[in-house]
């Protein structure tokens, strides 16, 4: 299990009108290849939820990543002592609307929920779905719509085209963890029924492993977040195709303890401030993800 704590570099601000004209700053800054420091200037919207909400105010969380998924949470290829990504950018942008800075503590993706239940992390913003079983154990905030796409070798020689019975006899290559894998399991008396063999599910630390089975011919399909395939498929375009897009029906969600409703509360306030000035927005655009995953910030909390 791979694990750093660093402190991300916060970014400079160019405008002080507000959190919207903040970020696209951030955007801005990015792309020209500024460096970057802190000085923040707060938003109306942001002080007044810092006066609501105080107790975070000055001081430093740890955000548990898995930091395997590029576009969302990866490490920085121009420095490995940082990570980028919408979720990197997202955290941070909450972060300085409820006055605190996020230090990382790398995991694996199994490991997310059990790091927070342990107290070994205050909050996680990595890409993980917001499931009913998943909140037994952590309230979400959910704030993206999910698309899964299915990863194919060239060609697609297995001919799959969705969860369905095309994978019945594959291999497919998942993380130990993910909504997926219960999905393809659910298949096996289906494939039984059709006189067909089984798929069998090959388990996986992270996605870069996934799409190096199927590079190796190990697996043949990868179901995951429809981004990180499309992604996949532009590192590999001679080796690799999304054969379709499926939806399921589960929202992308921040983790944060149960036993805290008051930091998950401020945290959804400060989320729905981010979504509502359409900074959430700008930030799909900034990482090249589809802006059709914008939703606005729910709660899923079990009982």
């Amino acid at each position: 299990m791979q694990t750093r704590f660093f402190t991300r570099v916060p970014l400079r601000r160019l405008y002080a009108a507000g959190l919207r004209s903040a970020v696209l700053g951030t955007v801005l800054i990015t792309s020209l290849g500024v460096p970057t420091k802190a000085e923040a200037a707060t938003p109306a919207a942001c002080a007044a939820l810092q006066e609501k909400y105080p107790d975070w105010k000055g001081k430093t969380l740890v955000n548990a990543i898995n930091p395997h998924t590029p576009g969302y949470e990866s490490i920085d290829p121009k420095d490995p002592s940082k990570y980028v990504g919408f979720d990197i950018d997202l955290g941070e942008a909450i972060g300085e609307c409820l006055g605190f800075k996020l230090t990382y503590k790398a995991v694996t993706f199994a490991a997310l929920l059990t790091t927070l239940a342990a107290g070994q992390a205050d909050i996680v913003i990595s890409d993980i779905y917001a499931t009913e079983e998943r909140a037994k154990a952590a309230d979400f905030i959910t704030y993206s719509k999910v698309f899964d796409g299915v990863l194919v070798a060239k060609g697609n020689p297995k001919k799959i085209d969705g969860i369905n019975l095309s994978m019945c006899g594959a291999a497919a290559a998942e993380n130990t963890g993910y909504v997926e894998v219960p999905l393809i399991q659910a298949l096996a008396p289906q494939c039984k029924a059709a006189g067909k063999p089984e798929p069998t599910i090959q388990l996986y630390d992270n996605n870069a492993n996934c799409i190096q089975a199927i590079l190796a011919g190990r697996a043949d399909t990868y179901v995951n977040d429809v981004n990180t395939v499309d992604n996949a498929v532009k590192a590999y375009p001679d080796k690799l195709e999304k054969a379709i897009a499926v939806t399921i029906p589960y929202s992308v969600g921040i983790a944060v303890p149960k036993n805290k409703p008051k930091f998950r509360d401020a945290v959804k306030d400060a989320l729905t401030e981010i979504y509502k000035s359409g900074d959430q927005l700008a930030l799909l655009k900034k990482w090249n993800l589809d802006p059709n995953n914008l939703m606005e910030p729910g709660l899923l909390v079990v009982k």
